[in-house]
């Protein structure tokens, strides 16, 4: 277990102080690990990822032994070290050819990962087309209903959106979005035939499980003659096709930990994000909405102007009664008129 670290300078403790949990994360720092074995391809498929997560990138050119579905000591130690969270370890076995493992650390200990196999790929260089700007922000893209209902498409899709996301952005310039990211998942029927456990979970076999398609595209804006441009793809790559294979769940003590969020400041709970002003929402597109509960009107209480034909009259002998006396108040109330002189 790794030892709190005390800083004995101003320069020590500077470097502390960025290491400590924020409330707007920095981008996350990727190392990129080979296994003692792993092929042409899979050193090209890492080759490849390491471009699109530069500059936040680490590679270990030295080759390690390391199983991290047994032993995540080594990962650990690395992401303490270097101040990491993501890593994309590459190795290649008789058992498992070209795998490609990424995993994800909180507070430099092991969260969960997911090991994904190459069935088929296409370099970023054999494509003779323009390339993004190393360090951009891309889009990402996910293109299946399985990514928000199935649990192992949800893992993946997340430990996706923390390797490629850039920093966290307010807003950001139309030309700047030089790249997407699209990931997409064909729908099977397979999915539907999972056999149940006695504990009432249901068991995959992950060979049934569709491939995941990543694709890379550059993004060109064309004038279209009105406000919004008109938006070009070309491809970019890599062009890669990943099979699931093995995961490890997040320890759900440790998710809680690592979900967890500050305290709203004064100004984001006047604007409605805190609790004390409910039925307010803020959509996926960041707008603020709310939601107002009306109870059930009754319509003969409704107030009305006020006029003397629609006053209502309980019978005729009282409204005979009523006509005589307000003609008599109006006989009362006329002035006496003046005589004339002699």
């Amino acid at each position: 277990m790794l030892q709190a670290v005390k800083p004995k300078n101003a320069r020590s403790k500077r470097a502390l102080e960025a290491r400590e949990p924020k409330e707007v994360e920095d981008q996350r720092t990727a190392i990129f690990v080979h296994g003692m074995k792993t092929g042409e391809v899979v050193d090209k498929v890492m080759k490849d990822m390491m471009a699109l997560k530069q500059p936040h990138a680490i590679s270990f050119s030295q080759k390690n032994t390391i199983r991290p579905f047994e032993d995540a000591s080594s990962l650990e130690f690395w992401a303490h070290k270097n101040d990491a969270s993501m890593f994309v370890i590459g190795q290649s076995t008789k058992k498992r050819p070209a795998g490609i493992v990424i995993a994800r650390t909180f507070d430099s200990k092991l969260l969960d990962m997911c090991e994904l196999g190459v069935e088929k790929f296409v370099s970023l260089s054999e494509f003779k087309t323009q390339k993004s700007t190393p360090g951009h922000k891309p889009m990402l893209h996910f293109a299946s209903e399985l990514f928000d209902t199935h649990p192992r498409y949800m893992q993946l899709k997340s430990l996706l959106m923390d390797l490629f996301n850039g920093e966290v952005v307010d807003s950001i310039c139309l030309p700047g979005l030089e790249h997407v990211i699209s990931i997409t998942v064909a729908p099977s029927e397979a999915l539907q035939t999972s056999s149940a456990l006695p504990d009432g979970t249901r068991h995959e076999d992950p060979k049934n499980l569709p491939n995941v398609h990543l694709r890379t595209y550059t993004v060109k804006l064309t004038p279209s003659g009105v406000r919004i441009p008109r938006v070009q793809l070309t491809e970019m790559g890599p062009f890669v096709d990943f099979s699931l294979r093995r995961h490890q769940e997040a320890d759900p003590d440790m998710l809680k930990a690592a979900m967890k969020r500050p305290k709203l400041k004064k100004q984001d709970i006047e604007k409605g994000l805190g609790k004390k002003k409910k039925n307010l929402e803020v959509d996926e597109m960041g707008d603020l909405r709310g939601r107002i509960h009306v109870a059930k009107q009754d319509l003969g209480k409704l107030q009305t102007r006020k006029m003397k034909g629609l006053k209502e009259q309980s019978g005729e002998g009282d409204g005979d009664a009523s006509m005589s006396t307000d003609q008599s108040e109006v006989e009362d109330a006329s002035p006496p008129k003046r005589q004339k002189r002699g």
